[in-house]
């Protein structure tokens, strides 16, 4: 069976979040989108906690449905984020990571272990003054059947490998008991080639997850698997990188991600990593530091060069989402009732955006929307794109590339 799968997600109880991720927002446009399997997001907040336990029942081993779902299209898979802030080697390491549990009861558990380390209530993501090895021991003595994964590891400041509080090997950040990691999230700004380039990774399942803070984001990122629909085969998937089961991972690209470049927001200064290099990883607004971005965090650590795939490399495909592929061809913003009206007619059609963008022939597109929508969704397939790097905390551009046709009005739509 295909099954989608987005196990990173927040409720409406985390900092800067749409009130819109509820349970029965987060249900209904995952089903939009093609997600068969979502996270909750959130399990350590009490209230929403709470909702999971009323809104939730049983479904296949290890994943719940909502009760008032008569289709039962969507599952839920029990998932957290937690920030971890602690001094490690004379640095303070601010490191968030991923929690996939197979139960609310083992939720519970933890959620009371953990409400000693920290207020649970003041975010649904909590920040936790304890070490992300303490963690992870506390995780797997509960549940030795959880998923622990170091979150958007390249992050320069909330992940594993961040250049602002991370560390240099997973080693280092866990000691012996690195061997119950099996997988690391990628990020919004790095994609599998760039972590292929670092052998220390080869052992360790790369997954891909939107980070979702709204619910247009769901499947901005994804897994796709070919599996039995339960917790222990896609647990099983990921533990044994199995290709034949874990298909591919879905992808932002990965410049458009926050902190792709090196740069300051405030100063409006974006550069390259061989830019940074040429002031001397200097500011030349304000000649404070630069925030070193993924690319060049990458370049530091990597022991191979650009290009290099393992044998064991799970493949990827890149997406933009559709909402911003028929903004662009319209020349209007994402949440205009031009992009809805055109949106809606295409999964009127073919039921789910990530079929949209995935599969549908163009062909069959072009016979629901326009040509230029139509093509610019097959361009976006092929990686026909521009892009503007983000920096510092400002998400970078895609664009479709522009057409080279004749017709001034038809290639000013992709230009």
């Amino acid at each position: 069976m295909k099954i989608i799968a987005d196990l990173h997600i927040h409720s409406k109880y985390s900092r800067a979040t749409s009130k819109d991720m509820d349970l029965t927002h987060i249900k209904s446009v995952a089903q939009i989108k093609g997600i068969t399997v979502v996270g909750t997001g959130d399990f350590t907040h009490p209230e929403w906690f709470k909702q999971l336990q009323e809104q939730l029942e049983p479904a296949e081993e290890g994943l719940y449905k909502m009760k008032e779902d008569k289709e039962g299209k969507v599952r839920f898979v029990v998932t957290g984020e937690i920030s971890n802030i602690y001094s490690r080697g004379g640095k303070t390491r601010r490191i968030h990571n991923l929690v996939v549990l197979p139960s609310l009861e083992s939720a519970a558990k933890i959620n009371s272990a953990l409400s000693w380390q920290g207020n649970l209530k003041a975010d649904g993501r909590p920040i936790l003054g304890m070490d992300s090895e303490e963690l992870l021991k506390i995780v797997f003595q509960i549940e030795p059947q959880a998923l622990f994964i170091p979150a958007h590891i390249w992050t320069p400041w909330f992940g594993l490998f961040g250049s602002m509080s991370g560390f240099d090997s997973l080693q280092e950040a866990f000691g012996e008991n690195v061997r119950y990691i099996s997988a690391l999230e990628t990020g919004l700004s790095s994609d599998p080639p760039m972590n292929w380039r670092l052998s220390q990774l080869d052992q360790f399942c790369l997954v891909s997850n939107s980070d979702a803070h709204s619910p247009d984001h769901l499947a901005r990122e994804a897994n796709v698997f070919d599996t039995e629909l339960n917790y222990f085969a896609l647990r099983d998937a990921i533990l044994k990188k199995d290709k034949s089961k874990f298909l591919y991972t879905i992808e932002f690209y990965p410049e458009e991600g926050k902190y792709h470049y090196d740069g300051h927001r405030n100063c409006g200064v974006r550069m390259s990593p061989q830019e940074r290099k040429e002031v001397n990883g200097i500011c030349p607004v304000c000649h404070r530091p630069l925030t070193v971005g993924v690319l060049s965090r990458v370049d530091a650590l990597a022991d191979r060069e650009e290009g290099f795939i393992p044998s064991s490399a799970i493949p990827y495909k890149r997406l933009i989402p559709l909402k911003e592929i028929i903004g662009e061809v319209l020349q209007v913003g994402v949440k205009t009732k031009k992009v809805e009206q055109e949106y809606n007619k295409l999964i009127y059609n073919f039921s789910t955006e990530l079929a949209v963008l995935l599969e549908v022939p163009y062909s069959d597109l072009a016979q629901v929307v326009s040509e230029n929508i139509a093509r610019a969704i097959e361009k976006a397939r092929e990686g026909e794109v521009v892009v503007e790097p983000g920096y510092d905390g400002e998400y970078g551009k895609i664009r479709i590339t522009s057409e080279k046709k004749e017709n001034p009005s038809q290639a000013a739509l992709f230009s």
